[in-house]
């Protein structure tokens, strides 16, 4: 489904390093080059001094991404917007696992920056469907913030430190580490599958810059590969939205809630959480994390039984 785009123009520069993600994962994964290229039409669309060059590209893209949908209209990853996340957090969780496993184990190098560095980006997708979740959010500025720290690092000649910094290091880092000019080191070009991780729990990210340019300096790089193919998440639950009904004594009542075994009326939005939940156990159990699976399972079940999060 890959096909030639349009240049990019200057003024969607910003964009560009979603569309070379997406492009490297146009053969590989082809839902997260679909979301890729969505969120960066997003982006290119408020861009205010757009032009003719600008106009023609993100035409492209609309064009690309209608198509692709028609084409793949049977991938609930791709017309379900939850099931979309859910894919989406555990590719990346995938790859941020790996590269902090290879982080901690001081095997530091170019395929390790550009896997925290792809992470990071593939979280920054997860923003199409409004807030980060803390988990998310925390583990998107550690993998930037990592991906910097470590680039930098090899730039200049250093040794990075192994695993999380400590938070009371203040150290500031070159935020022009990312720009096109920069000069990585040498090493290979192709990144080998990397193994299945163990469960890793990533300590809070070190105080640091928060903005990070995010101009791709491994371009010619490919991202490694997630240890294991991302599992096609179940369907979304679709309520059904129709207007109030009357009840007893003409009082209305909303057709779009559920009722459950214990009586609890639940709003669509809490049987997509407690949906969620299901699917962050099912993908602690790749990990043979039973904690965090029984953990996830547990919320969801009080859920469903109380309406009460948490």
């Amino acid at each position: 489904m890959a096909t030639n785009f349009p240049p990019v123009p200057p003024a969607l520069k910003s964009i560009q390093h979603y569309l070379k993600t997406a492009q490297e994962h146009d053969s590989r994964d082809p839902v997260v080059a679909y979301w890729c290229r969505l969120y960066g039409l997003q982006l290119g669309l408020k861009v205010s001094n757009q032009g003719i060059e600008e106009r023609k590209l993100l035409l492209a893209i609309m064009d690309w991404l209608e198509t692709t949908k028609g084409q793949m209209a049977d991938n609930e990853s791709i017309t379900n917007e939850v099931a979309a996340q859910a894919y989406l957090e555990n590719y990346a969780l995938k790859l941020f696992l790996y590269a902090d496993k290879q982080d901690r184990a001081s095997n530091f190098g170019k395929n390790v920056v550009k896997a925290f560095y792809t992470a990071g980006m593939i979280y920054d997708l997860c923003q199409i469907f409004g807030d980060l979740t803390e988990e998310v959010t925390q583990n998107r500025k550690y993998a930037k913030w990592k991906a910097s720290y470590i680039h930098n690092c090899l730039k200049n000649g250093e040794t990075p430190v192994a695993g999380p910094m400590p938070t009371e290091d203040d150290k500031e880092f070159d935020q022009d580490a990312f720009l096109p000019n920069a000069d990585p080191q040498p090493g290979p070009s192709n990144t080998p599958a990397p193994q299945q991780p163990p469960p890793v729990s990533p300590q809070p990210p070190p105080a640091g810059p928060t903005n990070f340019i995010t101009t791709d300096p491994f371009s010619n790089v490919k991202a490694p590969t997630p240890p294991s193919e991302p599992e096609k998440p179940p369907g979304g639950f679709q309520p059904y939205m129709g207007g109030p009904v009357a009840g007893v004594a003409g009082t209305p009542v909303e057709t779009n809630r559920l009722v459950s075994p214990t009586g609890v009326q639940l709003r669509p939005e809490q049987l997509t959480k407690a949906q969620k939940y299901c699917r962050w156990a099912e993908s602690a159990l790749n990990y043979e994390d039973l904690k965090t699976s029984i953990d996830n399972l547990q919320k969801a079940l009080r859920l469903l039984q109380t309406g009460q999060d948490g």
